[in-house]
């Protein structure tokens, strides 16, 4: 897809206009015809019939209301891909022209990645244009792993920084010596402009050269290779040739740029090759945190910049403690006004971090305090599951880009240009085992970039989402992967709706205006995978009245299905996909609720849940039986339905479950696979029945063996020391209950 969005017609934007008045009118017209007049002309005197419409109202409301926010933020987003106006490369150049001490580290949480993988990330990362870049790779793979799978992909990942310093070595050195002699032949006056200019022509040339010398050498494996040969280097040489063009004919027209412009040129090329690559291990440390999840693996670094450490071995390994001035360290960690979070899974576009600090920078951007451009999927997925999670994707795309439009953004994880400033104004610092640990980015839920854009607005700071497509990120490729992912985007939301009305509480407090629409917007996106899942639960299994049903449901639910299947062509999908995304949605309909239910949990027993990293395996995923059989029942009961209601010549319900159960069972074929679904409703059975063969001895028991056994030479001596006693009276327990049964009475 291009960059930039296409400049939506004068027509389509009055239809999307249309589309939000005509959902509303069928709402109330169905409100008022169906379910009112039933209560005033109707039979209405039963219980049942009282509770069946004022739940079918219900669901149908909320059903509504969340068609209604897509349109809303469907109809900013076209406002804003019509006002956009991409600036100009001449003032970015200028913009960050100079010695520019701004700089922006980029933050890669690593957990087991699969090396090419990663390496494509790390690489569109350091081909950023930026004064001052420096990657780290946080990997947050166990420091000591005894598989030698694991072994291998942590010694690649401890690798890669080095490999890529090296790599750009070469261009780094030539192009940097190329801007020194510009600077120098500027000054001279024994140097013509047009000598410079062929110089500055000739580094742009080499540039594209070795850029494309690099696409052509790497191999081809899937879609993502294709996607970052063609868009990220390609993309980048061709980006390059086209400056050469345009030097070359200023030099064959016998006319130059301002010295000042070449000098920019020069420098642009410069700051393309020169990055600082590192990786960093939190779990080598033990005053750091070791939550197993990636909001802890960026707080542990983030906490630690702009200032130097040094490494002290204690019994439980090494710590980090500050240095003092003068004082040797082994970690030197700079500080940087901005970072730049990205998922080991996504890659960046050129100019992606010049043009999202350029609006940061922007008068009036002063309290902007995260700026992004919402992910858009990989293109030429070799499995319709991942074109179809794809789609979902770039459908999202839009919505976020509509959502800034009413202030309402939300921060999406896979990658965001933040001021460090900002994450400084919402830490939380608090004590665990003798050691501080600082929460820039909260992790009580596992959607924690949802809960930091509320910290951040409560705050004073806003989020803006820019309106290009500078960055994407992968899809999972098979059913498995997919019901990690979306249970964990389902769990969550409702557990931050307490927070964001504590913020509506401070914001009202300082008079700030706020839009009844961010309003809606966000509680929408917080809450609509809960009562959305529900609401289809309720009106799959129950055997509502006809009554209650009218054609101005439909009405009140097509603008909304012609609006998507509009979006899906614009997107490059067909509009046919509309009906497999309902499918889609159908086959993870159980997913989204035990997301839900997980955030019921959460609240009842204040626990954290764990967090589940979206498998990265180029292998299928096995799925949890009871999410592949629950698509199986809910075909078998929408036949159920079907003969029912033919039988009971209720045709609304029986077209409602025909439509079920045929794009369900498509989506079964489909998007799992029979021979799949068969395997893993197998896998959940076996791991059900299975038991683990217990130890036969008590593991404390051992334990206290092997401690008489030991020597005084095997003897913990620095673990006492450091601990003291951590038998907290077990052992001495024990043997005082042995006394008193062996002890004479």
């Amino acid at each position: 897809m291009a960059i930039m969005h296409d400049r939506p017609s004068a027509r389509k934007i009055v239809l999307g206009r249309v589309a939000i008045l005509v959902t509303i009118f069928a709402w109330l017209m169905y409100t008022i015809t169906t379910v009112v007049r039933e209560f005033i002309e109707g039979d209405a005197r039963t219980l049942r019939f009282v509770l069946e419409s004022t739940s079918y109202l219900l669901v149908v409301t909320f059903l509504s209301f969340s068609a209604l926010m897509y349109l809303t933020a469907r109809q900013g987003a076209l406002y804003r891909f019509r006002d956009h106006r991409r600036v100009p490369r001449a003032l970015i150049d200028q913009h960050f022209s100079g010695d520019d001490d701004r700089g922006v580290t980029v933050l890669i949480p690593s957990y087991r990645e699969e090396p090419d993988v990663v390496a494509k990330t790390v690489w569109s990362a350091a081909l950023q244009e930026f004064p001052r870049k420096r990657i780290v790779l946080l990997i947050d793979d166990p420091p000591d792993p005894e598989d030698e799978g694991d072994r291998a992909l942590l010694e690649s990942a401890r690798e890669l920084p080095r490999r890529v310093m090296a790599e750009l070595e070469e261009p780094r050195r030539r192009l940097a010596e190329g801007a020194e002699r510009v600077r120098v032949d500027l000054d001279g006056a024994d140097v013509t402009p047009q000598d410079v200019l062929e110089r500055v022509a000739d580094d742009y040339g080499f540039a594209a050269d070795w850029l494309e010398a690099r696409a052509q050498a790497h191999p081809l494996v899937d879609h993502m290779d294709a996607f970052f040969v063609d868009r990220v280097l390609m993309g980048l040489v061709g980006d390059l040739r086209l400056t050469k063009i345009a030097l070359d004919g200023a030099r064959d027209q016998g006319d130059a740029p301002s010295p000042e412009r070449m000098v920019q040129l020069q420098d642009r090329l410069v700051r393309i090759f020169t990055a600082e690559v590192a990786s960093f291990e939190r779990k080598r440390y033990a005053s750091l945190s070791h939550e197993a999840n990636k909001a802890m693996n960026l707080n542990s670094y983030i906490a630690l910049m702009g200032r130097r450490w040094k490494v002290e071995s204690l019994s439980d390994g090494d710590v980090l403690a500050p240095a003092e001035p003068g004082e040797p360290a082994e970690l030197d960690i700079p500080d940087s006004e901005y970072l730049l979070t990205l998922d080991a899974d996504s890659m960046l576009l050129r100019d992606y971090c010049v043009r999202l600090v350029y609006l940061l920078e922007e008068p009036g951007n002063e309290r902007v305090a995260v700026t992004q451009t919402p992910y858009s999927s990989y293109r030429g997925a070799p499995s319709r599951i991942e074109r179809m999670a794809g789609a979902t994707t770039d459908i999202q795309h839009i919505l976020h880009q509509g959502m800034t439009y009413y202030d309402a953004t939300f921060w999406v994880g896979a990658n965001a240009v933040i001021r460090k400033r900002a994450l400084d104004d919402i830490v939380e610092r608090q004590t665990v085992g003798g050691y501080e640990i600082a929460t820039y980015i909260q992790d009580r839920t596992v959607i924690e970039d949802t809960e930091s854009s509320i910290d951040l607005g409560t705050h004073g700071w806003k989020l803006v989402n820019y309106p290009e497509r500078l960055s994407y990120s992968a899809t999972p490729p098979d059913f498995g992967s997919l019901v990690v992912q979306r249970r964990r985007w389902a769990n969550g939301g409702l557990l931050i709706l307490p927070k964001f009305s504590r913020q509506l509480r401070e914001r009202r407090f300082r008079r700030e205006r706020i839009l009844r629409r961010e309003i809606l917007l966000r509680v929408n996106y917080m809450a609509s995978i809960a009562w959305a899942s529900l609401g289809l639960i309720f009106l799959l299994g129950y055997p509502y009245d006809s009554r209650l049903l009218s054609p101005w449901v439909l009405g009140a639910a097509a603008p909304y299905f012609l609006c998507m299947a509009s979006d899906l062509r614009t997107n490059g999908y067909r509009a046919s996909d509309v009906f497999r995304i309902y499918g889609f949605n159908l086959v993870l309909l159980a997913v989204n609720v035990a997301g839900v239910l997980k955030s019921v949990q959460q609240s009842v027993t204040n626990a954290k849940i764990p967090f589940a990293r979206t498998p990265k395996v180029r292998d299928r995923t096995a799925a949890p039986g009871i999410y592949v059989l629950i698509p199986y029942v809910i075909v078998a009961f929408s036949i159920v339905t079907l003969i029912r209601d033919i039988n009971a010549q209720n045709w609304g319900n029986a077209a409602f479950a025909a439509v079920n159960a045929t794009l369900c069972a498509w989506a079964i074929v489909a998007y799992i696979g029979i021979r799949n679904s068969l395997v893993d409703m197998g896998l959940g059975v076996l791991n059900w029945l299975y038991v683990p063969r217990k130890p036969k001895r008590d593991r404390r028991a051992k334990a206290a063996e092997t401690r008489e056994a030991a020597g005084p030479q095997d003897v913990d001596w620095a673990g006492i020391l450091y601990h003291g006693d951590r038998r907290l009276g077990r052992d001495v327990a024990r043997k005082n209950d042995v006394r008193r049964r062996v002890s004479p009475r």
